[in-house]
């Protein structure tokens, strides 16, 4: 063999090692850490609800990795997480192709994402396809988890049980003698799967409890609208007493802000799910006072787990978890992480089995268990928050929650 011979077969043999060697690392890599695919809005118009979120995902996930991650039996040992983050800027179509490629390309043992209706429904085609587990902390329209779909998880429950509690809440206080019966009821809600639920929810209430309400105005209006106007008018020649919408945090800001313009005035005002967003506040100040808002979480919950988690959230980021979004996205992580652990291994279509089963106890969410129902959507009681002035927010719903007493009607 000649010298040139010789060198070419050591460098072969050389490069073949280096190649052994890196395929050895990244395989040891793959076994050794548990990808999980977040896809969230930071940008655009749910940027905000959006950051909470993932940073709700991201103190569990970091809680969890601080006591060496989760243990998987089949693995023999504790494995880290590591978070593969998607911005879908609040665009639906983006949120499909990114959750798609998580799912695919990055090959993610399971999924979380989905904030609001419109992006939640636009993911939550990818998870049967590509056969991986996906829990969306942030939608809750029941035409979610109404296909038949086994791999989609909801942690937040229905929005027409949302829509029911305010009703039956708002019933409570006529039975209390602060409102009286036979109020008319104006209701403009989203143009979307969520609004169509919000008002089923309140619907259902009145008809099961005639002469509680009269509905005089059922109106829509387009998600991340920026002009009111037309259907402000329409409430104000409703001449209603109550006021309900159903808005996402950018809609519920800037219609309350063109209803004080207009010179609006109701017993009673409520926005579903917003209200006490320090977002809000800040913008309208006295503005939102005494608005109403059925919560699936609250800070003011007196569970020591719930108040850790703001001690915690507050340690981490410098400020106060804002309404519901982080604890629910907390939960969903934490509820993931006990189905891997369950299952003992990284096996999608076992970890979805354990998931579809599994109860989280000790959640921080009300009633202190998270599980999923037949659907895979959570089915846990609403809390109903009341805004106070001097940035102030009392539960006020129900009873044995209550940190104050609801005010009605508005001064």
């Amino acid at each position: 063999m000649s010298s040139s011979s010789l060198v070419k077969r050591i460098k072969s043999l050389a490069v073949l090692t280096l190649l052994v060697a890196v395929l050895g690392v990244i395989g040891a890599t793959a076994q050794d850490e548990i990808k999980i695919g977040v896809v969230l809005p930071t940008t655009g118009a749910e940027a905000k609800a959006g950051q909470y979120q993932k940073e709700g995902v991201e103190l569990a996930i970091k809680q969890i990795n601080a006591k060496g991650g989760i243990y998987v039996k089949e693995k023999k040992k504790k494995l880290p997480i590591k978070e593969v983050f998607y911005d879908d800027g609040t665009d639906q179509a983006k949120s499909s192709s990114l959750a798609e490629r998580a799912m695919t390309s990055d090959n993610v043992t399971a999924m979380i994402g989905g904030y609001s209706t419109p992006l939640g429904e636009a993911e939550s085609v990818m998870p049967d396809r590509h056969q991986t587990p996906w829990i969306t902390a942030g939608a809750a329209a029941t035409s979610i988890f109404s296909r038949g779909y086994k791999y989609t998880f909801g942690a937040l429950s229905p929005i027409f049980q949302l829509g029911f509690t305010t009703a039956e809440f708002l019933g409570s206080l006529v039975d209390q003698g602060k409102l009286k019966k036979g109020l008319k009821v104006a209701m403009v809600v989203e143009n979307t799967d969520h609004g169509v639920d919000y008002v089923n929810g309140i619907q259902d209430w009145i008809k099961k409890h005639p002469g509680y309400f009269e509905v005089v105005l059922n109106e829509k209006f387009e998600y991340k609208a920026t002009d009111f106007s037309a259907v402000l008018q329409k409430i104000k020649t409703a001449k209603a007493d109550i006021f309900l919408s159903d808005a996402h945090l950018p809609d519920y800001i800037t219609m309350q802000r063109q209803y004080l313009q207009a010179g609006l005035h109701h017993q009673v005002i409520s926005y579903g799910a917003r209200g006490p967003e320090a977002d809000a506040r800040k913008a309208l100040g006295a503005g939102t006072d005494y608005i109403l808002a059925a919560l699936w979480w609250s800070d003011k919950l007196p569970y020591p787990q719930a108040q850790k988690f703001v001690t915690d959230y507050k340690a981490a980021y410098g400020r106060p978890p804002d309404s519901w979004y982080a604890a629910t996205a907390y939960d969903a992580m934490r509820i993931l992480a006990q189905a891997i652990e369950q299952a003992g291994t990284l096996n999608k279509t076992k970890i979805r089995d354990v998931l579809a089963k599994t109860e989280l106890k000790g959640s921080l969410l009300p009633g202190q268990v998270l599980k999923f129902g037949p659907t895979g959507q959570a089915g846990y009681p609403f809390l109903v928050t009341q805004n106070k002035p001097d940035n102030k927010v009392d539960i006020v719903y129900p009873k044995d929650a209550a940190t104050g007493p609801p005010v009605a009607p508005i001064p």
